[in-house]
């Protein structure tokens, strides 16, 4: 039997669970394993486990099922491990009803065990009634969910009107993220987000962040990715791989998309715009020994429990608000608007030239270095 394997995110990496279910799975066929999501990645690195989780490509969980789908494999499972039952469930039937929408023969059974080891952990056969639920229900002592009980608990209410997106499974002062831009922050455990003419205009057990809203611009509600609170829970400790430097020296220019930094993983710096991005850029870059040249204005919302960064980073903290305005100013004069440069020599070279681009607009800045 040819089984494949969608593990999504760093909790179940970092529990060691993963891994123990590969094993476990492992004794009813060949399996093949990749990852859905993105934010799973430095949690496969510090495990070593590149050589048992495909991570070569960025992909959302449900084109990760759909890549065995097209492989034709005879059975899928999804390993999750949520903040809790609510939001694993709630995941896995939006990942599993995205993936549905783009098959032709839904004919390939899909489980999904949902925070193993936990009181709450539970295994959902989402198309299918295989003996191997009630079998890996017993061996991992895991409730069996059904989808008729995910939808009924959880999802029917969603229905009332597709332009607001209730938000599972959160707590108060949790940072919101939609599409990894952060756009506020929770003050309830129940959280609705309120959207017209695809844009979030209100929002019910939080607060909004105009600045992020900004950033975020147009967004489709019903698809959109939300996630609240840290992005990776566990403390870590970061192993450092090498890197495909180039020969030459060449500067990448990343502008608010933290997690699409390993498409440049082959840079000698990264500069990166915004608090949470630099956090996250140089947390991920930090495995590839790649510095950062970060732009802040010290509006950080904390997603990650630990920040880290390669020795001679620098982060320039400007005024309140300046940070999208002088990374306009360097997109457009140090890369012609492009993602890379091969313009300057070395470190010192850049950070020169970034001091006079701010200098240029009259903003007050000051320099940290990362020894």
């Amino acid at each position: 039997m040819k089984i494949g394997i969608v593990v999504h995110g760093p909790n179940i990496i970092d529990s060691g669970y993963a891994i123990k279910l590969i094993n476990l799975i492992k004794n009813y066929g060949d399996v093949s394993v990749r990852l859905g999501g993105t934010m799973g990645r430095t949690a496969v690195i510090d495990a070593s486990l590149e050589d048992v989780i495909d991570i070569t490509r960025k992909l959302v969980p449900s084109d990760s099922l759909k890549i065995f789908y097209d492989d034709n494999v005879d059975l899928i499972f999804l390993l999750n491990y949520g903040k809790s039952d609510v939001t694993g469930q709630v995941f896995g039937y939006k990942v599993y009803n995205h993936y549905a929408d783009k098959i032709a023969d839904n004919n390939i059974p899909v489980i999904q065990i949902e925070r193993p080891g936990e009181a709450d952990g539970s295994i959902i056969p989402w198309n299918n009634d295989l003996e191997i639920v009630d079998e890996l229900s017993k061996k991992l002592n895991l409730s069996v969910v059904s989808p008729e009980e995910v939808y009924e608990k959880h999802i029917k209410q969603d229905d009332a009107s597709v332009n607001q997106r209730i938000v599972h499974g959160v707590s108060p002062g949790e940072n919101i993220m939609v599409n990894s831009v952060v756009i506020g922050k929770t003050n309830s455990d129940k959280l609705t987000l309120i959207a017209k003419d695809n844009h979030i205009v209100d929002i019910i057990g939080g607060e909004l962040k105009q600045h992020g809203l900004e950033k975020l611009g147009d967004v489709d509600l019903e698809s959109a990715i939300i996630k609240t609170g840290l992005l990776r829970h566990a403390k870590v400790n970061p192993r450092v791989i090498s890197s495909d430097k180039p020969e030459d020296f060449k500067i990448t220019f990343l502008d608010h998309a933290g997690e699409d930094v390993y498409q440049f993983r082959d840079s000698s710096v990264v500069i990166t715009v915004g608090d949470d991005t630099t956090l996250i850029s140089s947390d991920i870059l930090y495995r590839f020994d790649i510095p950062i040249i970060g732009i802040t204005d010290g509006d950080l919302d904390k997603v990650v429990e630990d920040g880290f960064k390669v020795k001679n980073s620098i982060i320039f903290e400007v005024e309140s608000g300046f940070d999208d305005i002088v990374g306009q100013n360097i997109k457009r004069i140090m890369f012609d608007g492009s993602k890379q440069s091969l313009d300057y020599s070395d470190i010192g070279e850049v950070r020169d030239k970034i001091i006079e681009i701010i200098k240029d607009i009259n903003c007050k800045y000051k320099i940290n270095y990362i020894n």
